[in-house]
């Protein structure tokens, strides 16, 4: 597991690199227009070695965009990949054979940088020579490496020509079997990030197609953008499924969420639904049944490749630059092979996707998004910077954090310990999903706003400011302080806060503080924080006359030192809803006068102990307690 761990900050790092490739493809069909009817002769040209150029420079950009990525975006790491890539095609550009630079080598090189970067950054020399130490140590150390591997490059790479150009031609005499095959693990390896790995492979490594100026270039997307008639088998196929067998998989879950919460769903899904058919970026809606039902996305992925398979025996032959969606089908339709196709086989797809989830989710009961308590995806943009310190205390705080980076969908970190992370709240917070690679690696599904969480999760933790992180003090359902059936607590007349309704008859201690005061029929507890922050919880409404033996059991007395989770008070749930006005519970803050400012987790189910409900502000840092 540790091993997955780290192949999968690899398949991250394989994305930056690749986010370069829209703009080749963009300035190709630009290249198309009438320029010269609009007095621009000179600008296809320039658009068209604009295009070229990037491709020609596509190692380099591999290996700098490599070395940043698995190093947090070191700048020594990238200054090694670039002088170490400088240095290959310095002396192999002297062999008698030609040898040029491939994404193949950028990909080495990046990974050479990247790891000597991690293990030499805090390299201690002798005095006299440290200022070759440290992170400057590592672009002297890939120099030295790269000197050696391109002589000895000079040597092999005629046979490694030859042997990329026949690997192509093995894999395409497999024929649509060997498409199936890769289509389905493509799909699977997306569960754990890794698919960029496969991907990188089939289309940035395999077969050679020489461009009529002599050049060769290697794998199924550089091939296709530069003219290869065979070039796209490997790209056509995920077409259809991005454009359509998602999409209706989303349509499926709106039309079998409940009635009372479909318009949330509706909502949600149709958002998800068309980030997939423009962009590609299919995870929102895969991760919305992958862990209710994981046997079903099994078949999603053998019905991906099924889907290849069947664009192969048509001859269709399509590519992108950044994904398979409809952005990337219209701009690149000029180059391919009876890339028209796709449309009808992507309808016909589309229906077979909607009735086969949506026979699936009635017949096994599945519980996606607004059927059952299952996987939540909320749209809460511009909710990120509020939610940003819950996510942290979910993830267990700034000091559980070894490493955090970001890709297109995933929060991608690296945990001291991931038994501290609050998968329960996660979730409630909007994540999709939440995959322990082992080694400490974690990703956690947050859908195209990773990165703007992860920004402003870094800007949470450098910020200087005193904060106290409220757990669930009971099992049951979070709702605002306002819809209490009380006038006094709902008019905030008490203190500002949040209330919940139980399931179960207990009441844990949401913050770390000490019990100040116990009410004589014990229906009531106060709570001193650290910081000075006095916390009430007051069991239902109307509940302050239910003396007498069983109704409330209090498990601490007055000076008791309590922390989150710890049980606090045990009572009978059903006499008490039967004899008080109502279950309501607030949780309140009764000198709310030394807050500066609140923030509220989704108002829904909860579990007992559970972190990230409520954070707040101090107006003065007082240190101490559960802060961060």
């Amino acid at each position: 597991m540790v091993f997955i761990g780290s192949l999968q900050q690899l398949g991250r790092a394989f994305m930056l690199p690749m986010i370069v490739l829209p703009g080749a493809a963009i300035f190709l069909s630009l290249s198309k227009l009438p320029w010269a009817y609009i007095g621009l002769p000179g600008m296809e040209g320039y658009l068209v070695a604009a295009s070229e150029t990037i491709f020609t420079f596509l190692p380099y950009i591999f290996a700098v965009g490599i070395s940043l990525g698995l190093t947090g975006n070191a700048l020594a790491a990238g200054m090694a990949a670039l002088v170490g890539m400088i240095i290959y095609s310095g002396i192999t550009g002297t062999a008698e054979v030609q040898i040029e630079p491939t994404v193949l080598i950028g990909t080495l090189v990046g990974i050479i940088a990247g790891v000597s970067h991690e293990r030499f950054k805090s390299l201690r020399l002798p005095e006299y020579i440290q200022f070759f130490g440290g992170p400057r140590f590592v672009p002297l150390f890939v120099s030295f490496v790269c000197l050696l591997f391109s002589i000895g490059m000079i040597n092999i790479a005629p046979y490694l020509q030859k042997m990329l150009v026949e690997l192509g031609e093995i894999v395409a005499s497999g024929g649509g079997f060997g498409v199936f095959l890769y289509g389905f693990v493509h799909r699977i390896l997306v569960v754990f990030g890794l698919h960029h790995l496969v991907s990188h492979v089939f289309w940035f490594q395999i077969g050679g197609y020489e461009t009529e100026a002599g050049q060769m270039v290697y794998g199924d997307l550089p091939r296709f953008f530069a003219g290869d008639p065979t070039a796209g088998v490997f790209m056509a196929g995920l077409y259809p499924t991005m454009m359509f067998a998602l999409p209706a998989i989303a349509l499926a879950i709106i039309h079998e969420a409940r009635e009372d919460l479909k318009p949330k769903i509706r909502k949600t899904f149709l958002y998800a639904a068309l980030a997939s058919f423009l962009t590609g970026v299919t995870e929102p809606v895969e991760f919305a049944f992958l862990f209710v039902a994981p046997y079903l996305y099994v078949v999603h992925a053998i019905l991906s490749g099924i889907i290849m398979w069947v664009t192969y025996e048509l001859g269709i032959k399509h590519g992108f630059s950044f994904s398979a969606g409809a952005i990337d089908f219209v701009i690149n339709e000029h180059l391919a092979t009876r890339g028209w196709l796709i449309i009808p086989i992507g309808i016909v797809v589309g229906f077979i996707y909607y009735f086969l989830f949506r026979w699936a989710i009635r017949r096994f009961r599945i519980p996606t998004p607004g059927r059952e308590e299952g996987s939540q995806l909320d749209e809460w943009a511009g909710d990120i910077p509020y939610r940003a310190p819950l996510i942290l205390q979910a993830i267990g705080g700034k000091q559980n954090i070894v490493k955090m980076e970001s890709c297109i969908t995933r929060l991608r970190l690296k945990v001291s310990n991931d038994k501290l992370l609050d998968v329960n709240a996660l979730r409630n917070l909007g994540a999709a999903g939440v995959i322990k690679l082992g080694g400490g690696q974690v990703q956690v599904v947050f859908g195209t706003y990773s990165e703007l969480i992860r920004e402003e999760m870094i800007k949470t933790i450098h910020r200087d400011q005193a904060q106290v992180l409220f757990h669930s003090p009971m099992q049951g359902r979070m709702i605002p302080l306002d819809e209490v059936p009380d006038p006094i607590f709902a008019g905030k007349l008490v203190g500002q806060g949040v209330a919940f309704i139980p399931d179960r008859g207990e009441l844990v201690s949401p913050v770390k503080g000490k019990v100040i005061h116990i009410y004589p029929t014990m229906h009531a507890i106060g709570l001193l924080t650290p910081e000075g922050l006095e916390v009430l919880l007051h069991i239902g409404i109307d509940t302050s006359g239910l003396a007498g033996k069983g109704y409330f059991n209090a498990l601490v007395k007055e000076g008791d030192e309590v922390t989150p989770g710890m049980m606090l008070i045990k009572f009978d749930l059903q006499r008490v809803r039967k004899e008080s006005k109502s279950l309501a519970t607030p949780m309140v803050i009764t000198n709310s006068d030394l807050v500066h400012s609140w923030r509220f987790a989704p108002f829904k189910a909860v579990k007992k102990g559970q972190s990230s409900v409520l954070s707040v502000v101090l107006k003065e840092r007082n240190g101490g307690g559960e802060t961060q």
